[in-house]
């Protein structure tokens, strides 16, 4: 942070200009003025929170990603067909025991298995030929998404969360005060913000995994130079395998995570697909932080856009993706 405030002088104090209006927003009473201008406080945190939880269902979705197709070069376009087939498992899981926490378990084994399936029948196969890689995992996405429109219809499914995960819970942010002088705090659905603490500590763990374990070297040392790594009598076919498995069980958990927060339908792959495509670019390819960094920025922007730009909504996502790309190519996070 230091190194960055001597290089970038200037960017440092208007990151720290933005930082504090951003805080006197979150925590002041507003003034009569700026509730008629750009709308009530309650509006802007509910879209600050919703922007925040949607950027963690993102991580979820893209961090299995970014471990495909950022750290092992492999092109799985299929990704999304992960998460929606995770949804579908997910919701059966928990309409048949009535357990949502045994649905995620149940779901990363179920699609994890997947996974695994696709790396022995495809991308062992094609190793470093990108082109068959995006053609097949394409076409293999078509043929799933027709296959589960045949097998669950086209019907929308909720996945409904335990009763002590519902209902909101009271924070201490101050949206109003009453004509009687009394302070009126925001409400927030819990389940949203359990799943969002959940990502975090799975973000980090994973971020320790790779960066401080002998597992998490040998993956990095695999990604760098294969045939040396091999050559020290390392499995590495074995631990390829492990990580494409672990990165489609994280899309089937963000699956049942999504039918949760919002709902399963045809659709949804393509459209998770496109925003860990997004996240993966802004953030850096193969790097945990940019992951995380990439779904806050595309969640938040698609939510503020929705409350505050409703007709330009998606092009604030691809307008944030094209200013990375053209100032910095290798993303936010991303190596130079």
């Amino acid at each position: 942070m230091r190194r960055f405030a001597r290089r970038h002088p200037i960017w440092t104090a208007i990151l720290a200009l933005i930082a504090a209006v951003l805080l006197w927003l979150i925590f002041a009473i507003w003034p009569k003025g700026l509730s008629d201008a750009i709308g009530s406080k309650k509006i802007f945190l509910n879209a600050l929170f919703n922007g925040i939880t949607l950027g963690g269902l993102y991580f979820l979705v893209a961090s299995g990603f970014t471990l495909i197709f950022g750290l092992m070069r492999n092109v799985n376009l299929a990704h999304g067909t992960l998460y929606l087939f995770g949804g579908y498992v997910g919701f059966y899981t928990a309409s048949l025991t009535g357990s949502w926490l045994l649905a995620f378990p149940v779901t990363f084994i179920v699609v994890g298995f997947c996974g695994i399936v696709l790396q022995f029948l495809v991308f062992r196969r094609m190793e470093g030929q990108d082109l068959r890689q995006t053609l097949v995992t394409i076409g293999l996405s078509i043929v799933f998404a027709d296959l589960m429109l045949w097998a669950f219809g086209g019907d929308f499914y909720n996945i409904n969360p335990p009763e002590w995960l519902s209902g909101p819970l009271k924070t201490f942010l101050v949206t109003g005060v009453k004509r009687d002088g009394t302070l009126i705090f925001l409400k927030y659905p819990m389940v949203r913000l359990v799943i969002f603490a959940a990502a975090v500590v799975l973000g980090v763990a994973m971020w320790l995994a790779l960066n401080r374990t002998r597992i998490g070297m040998m993956i990095r040392a695999g990604v760098d130079d294969r045939d040396m790594l091999s050559a020290t009598g390392t499995r590495i076919q074995v631990i390829f395998v492990g990580v494409f498995a672990f990165g489609a069980g994280l899309a089937g958990i963000a699956g049942v995570v999504g039918g949760t927060f919002q709902s399963i339908a045809p659709g949804e792959d393509t459209r998770f697909l496109l925003a860990s495509l997004v996240v993966v670019i802004v953030g850096g390819m193969g790097s945990i932080p940019g992951a995380a960094l990439g779904a806050l920025l595309i969640g938040l922007a698609e939510q503020f856009g929705s409350v505050y730009f409703p007709t330009y909504a998606v092009v604030l996502t691809f307008l944030i993706m094209v200013l990375v790309l053209a100032f910095r190519p290798q993303g936010l996070m991303g190596k130079a």
